[in-house]
């Protein structure tokens, strides 16, 4: 096999991984040694809500995010690989209890990842942070409605 092959079954790897990581975890599996295994130590994490550097503010993050959602799954739809770098576009459906009426909420959003030999050194989500969110507070939710009704 020769090493653009290698690499490239290499970065297979690393997103078969990846998607691994985000559909088993939860509360109740997150470990510093399940983001270690997919995520470098210098690791930029970045969606429209944060921009974190490093694994231990990282897992700190996920600590804290996991510790009120009773249900998440992704459903990965379509992905482009490179050898040092992924797009992959998925609907992430959740249950929060206080938000919806602890009713599942599907967002639909892409993350892009680049990474080195063996893990990911920068994540960065794109989503609709209203959907994900703010739609589902109820005072936010109608203002958010009334706005997009108004600019339509």
């Amino acid at each position: 096999m020769n090493q653009s092959k290698a690499l490239l079954t290499q970065s297979e790897q690393i997103i078969t991984d990846f998607k691994q990581l985000y559909n088993t975890i939860n509360r109740d599996t997150l470990t510093f040694d399940l983001l270690d295994k997919v995520y470098a130590d210098n690791i930029i994490f970045e969606d429209c809500f944060h921009n974190i550097e490093g694994i231990n503010p990282l897992f700190e993050y996920f600590d804290n995010l996991y510790e009120n959602v009773n249900y998440i799954h992704f459903d990965f739809e379509n992905q482009w690989l490179k050898v040092d770098s992924a797009m992959l576009t998925w609907t992430m459906s959740y249950q929060h209890p206080k938000l919806n009426g602890g009713k599942t909420i599907a967002v639909k959003g892409a993350s892009q990842l680049n990474f080195d030999e063996k893990r990911i050194v920068r994540h960065r989500d794109y989503f609709d942070g209203g959907a994900l969110l703010y739609e589902h507070v109820p005072l936010l939710k109608r203002v958010i409605f009334f706005l997009k009704n108004r600019l339509a």
